[in-house]
């Protein structure tokens, strides 16, 4: 038994010799390696992470050429396979990306390479402009390599060139800056690609406000120049209560009053209902809300650059408010208690804007009548409606006269009966005023209204035909209406304006034709003989009767055709070329 053990004693010995020489033998016959399990990565643009195995029986290095790609060592479970996480940080540049990581070794030199693609890339040039006071144009540099939308913040910034995106692609985008009348004003444009935004800054420098001035009637028509209506907006009412959207308009804003500027109005009236916002007697409280928002929509007109005109409108309508003038002829007791209101109301007007510049005019009231717009018991009663109405308009200046500010020397507009000009040079007074020359005599002029208001007619003047044209109211029926008024007031240093014309928008060519004569001829005219006309809008987009509208009021898109009819009322008022005649316009009536 002890041989036994000695023996295999002995055997166990020569087999771990054997074993240990084979391992020895092992060790020293292994070539030297580094193996790596992938050569190249690809990642989005977002953060990313992979990992990286390597394995090796040498010693080597690890490193990345890029601090967006970052190489850090994991937790390895085995003696010669390392494992490393590759990460990349999110790209926002323009333009896809590369980088090395490069594996040190003395047996050799290893690169991995890591792509990375492009993120949304947006890069503007500039992120400031200064603009001069009267506007211009100015180019956006930018560099986007995706589909790119920008937004601007003030509506007296506008694009003018449309830019098509196409990625990896340099762009100019051209933007317009409206003429600024107003303090220093800042807008901003906010470029977008993906989650990348870039912001332009345009600050345009203080200008000066516009204003109605001279000491004669045609210098002040010059400083109204082309007018424009605020139609059927805070002059909409239903059942008794002015509101602003009651006839179809949603709320005005500063877009559209930028709009006018920029498409060549100088002028606009705001008419303005105010039923349903008066307390009682005696102080007749304005709602001040109410209040607070036509100014806020004069500060449209005064920000644009506009001069405004402000005035009582449907109160007055039909005699069926409390300016009732046919009531009022007939009782002096209640005359007197409308002219306690009147002043009251206007006493209200004129405090809110007494410290508004001379760009802002208030008219008294608008087509005040019995109902029978006048051809009612005006004609009959002895001229008792024409006498209270001068007397109303009395009462008006003396009121806005009476709360100081610059209220003293406001230009003040003050209509006739019906605002009919046959009717206002027979009958209307000129109020007494402290100063001179700030007062304003109103009419409208619709004429004929078969063809201007209520479509009945698609052709006017001497080329139209007999058939499809009202009997009255050609170019010689214009020039006679607008020579009485320059007869009775113009010529005797009275200045005067034409608060309504119109005509409305025509479904087809030929018709459309006309109106677009009807338009230049009567602005043409209007300018010759002295008076500035106010073209009303009422927002409508539709064809035919009572659709007269230019602009949308909210956002001051152009409707239809409105720039043809901007284009031909402003070559009736600002063009000043010898050959361009009263007499040119009618020699190029559609024929």
């Amino acid at each position: 038994m002890k041989r036994l053990f000695i023996n295999l004693f002995y055997l166990i010995a020569i087999l771990i010799n054997v074993s240990f020489a084979s391992c020895t033998e092992k060790e020293q016959t292994e070539e030297p390696f580094i193996k790596v399990s992938k050569e190249t990565f690809s990642f989005s643009n977002d953060e990313s992470e992979a990992l990286l195995y390597i394995q090796s029986n040498i010693d080597y290095s690890i490193a990345s050429d890029k601090q967006w790609c970052s190489v850090t060592q994991q937790e390895s479970t085995s003696t010669q396979t390392e494992k490393y996480q590759i990460k990349v940080s999110e790209n926002n540049e323009v333009e896809n990306r590369t980088a090395t990581i490069t594996i040190n070794s003395s047996l050799q030199n290893l690169q991995i390479i890591v792509e990375q693609t492009a993120g949304h890339g947006l890069i503007v040039k500039e992120k400031s402009y200064q603009v001069k006071s009267q506007g211009g144009k100015f180019t956006v540099e930018l560099s986007a390599n995706g589909e790119y939308s920008y937004s601007i913040d003030n509506s007296w910034i506008t694009e003018t060139t449309d830019s098509k995106s196409r990625a990896m692609k340099d762009y100019t985008i051209d933007f317009n800056v409206s003429a600024n009348h107003g303090q220093e004003r800042i807008g901003n444009i906010t470029f977008t690609l993906g989650n990348i935004s870039e912001t332009v800054t345009v600050t345009q420098e203080k200008g000066e406000a516009a204003t109605v001035s001279g000491e004669t009637p045609w210098d002040i028509c010059a400083s109204l120049g082309l007018g424009w209506n605020l139609g059927n907006q805070l002059d909409a009412h239903n059942n008794g209560i002015a509101e602003e959207t009651a006839w179809g308009n949603q709320p005005t804003t500063q877009a559209l009053f930028d709009q006018l500027a920029f498409t060549g109005f100088t002028s606009v009236r705001i008419p303005v209902t105010w039923l349903g916002h008066i307390g009682e007697a005696p102080s007749y409280t304005i709602d001040a809300e109410y209040l607070n928002r036509v100014a806020e929509v004069v500060g449209y007109a005064e920000s644009a650059g506009l001069n405004a005109i402000i005035n009582i409108h449907h109160d007055g309508a039909d005699s069926n408010y409390w300016l009732n003038i046919k009531d009022a002829a007939k009782d002096e007791t209640l005359n007197t208690s409308i002219k306690e209101q009147i002043t009251a109301i206007w006493t209200q007007i004129a405090n809110k804007f007494k410290d508004k510049g001379n760009f802002l005019v208030f008219e008294s009231m608008n087509e005040i009548h019995d109902g029978g717009w006048g051809w009612g018991e005006n004609l009959t009663d002895g001229g008792k409606q024409y006498a209270v109405l001068n007397e109303w308009n009395q009462v008006f200046v003396d009121a806005v006269r009476a709360t100081g500010g610059n209220n003293t020397n406001r230009y003040l507009g003050v209509p006739g009966y019906v605002t009919n000009i046959d009717l206002t040079v027979e009958h209307f007074v000129l109020p007494k005023d402290i100063v001179n020359n700030r007062l304003m005599v109103a009419v409208h002029f619709y004429s004929p209204n078969e063809f201007t208001l209520n479509d009945e007619y698609s052709e006017w003047g001497h080329t139209g035909d007999s058939s499809k044209k009202p009997n009255w109211g050609d170019e010689e029926y214009l020039k006679s209406q607008l020579n009485r008024m320059k007869t009775k007031f113009i010529d005797n240093g009275i200045p005067a304006y034409i608060g309504e014309i119109g005509c409305v928008h025509r479904s087809n060519e030929r018709s459309e034709a006309f109106r677009l004569y009807y338009l230049e001829y009567l602005c043409k005219a209007a300018k010759e003989y002295g008076m500035a006309p106010f073209y009303w809008d009422n927002g409508s987009a539709s064809a035919g009767k009572e659709c007269s509208g230019l602009f949308n009021h909210a956002t001051g898109e152009i409707l239809n055709n409105a720039l043809e009819v901007i284009e031909v009322m402003k070559r009736g008022i600002f063009d000043n070329s010898e050959s361009y005649t009263l007499e040119h316009v009618y020699e190029n009536a559609p024929l």
